[in-house]
């Protein structure tokens, strides 16, 4: 027997989870080519604070891309080296320097809530909805609003 497909109430997303500044982040697993700690990272000249540096990952040059400055939270004090999560943007390569990565998480589409009114405003202009947690709220990352924000200021 062939398995019935599902309706678009009853499907599901799987997003990796990430900590920054405290606050709990989804990305699209889709969306993620590779979860990394970046080592020997070169700064780029006269660019945006919110470009940490370019990196080389197994070849690839990636931008790495501070999602505390982006999210204007203050710089981490803990010591702790950031890690990142790689993906791409129209065959361009970043990462996203986030505090630290969980784990994966499958939740309903029904059950993700557009941004509510007293979400930052910088979170919300970034985020693609939120989900309610056991005590704690996701903001789902939109990855190419990060991004399309992140390639305007390159731009610049």
């Amino acid at each position: 027997m062939s398995s019935a497909p599902q309706s678009s109430e009853g499907t599901i997303s799987e997003y990796v989870t990430a900590m920054i500044g405290g606050q709990l982040f989804g990305l699209p697993i889709s969306r993620v080519q590779d979860v990394f700690i970046p080592e020997r990272m070169t700064r780029v000249p006269l660019s945006s604070g919110d470009v940490a540096g370019v990196l080389n990952l197994r070849g690839r040059i990636v931008t790495a891309i501070d999602m505390r400055s982006r999210l204007g939270l203050p710089q981490n004090e803990s010591g702790r080296p950031p890690m990142a999560v790689g993906v791409d943007l129209r065959g361009e390569s970043y990462g996203l320097l986030i505090d630290s990565v969980g784990e994966v998480l499958k939740l309903a589409d029904d059950s993700r809530e557009v941004n509510p009114v007293n979400l930052d405003p910088r979170m919300a202009k970034m985020a693609a909805g939120i989900h309610r947690l056991d005590g704690q709220l996701m903001v789902v990352l939109d990855v190419d609003r990060v991004l399309e924000i992140a390639a305007d200021m390159l731009a610049a």
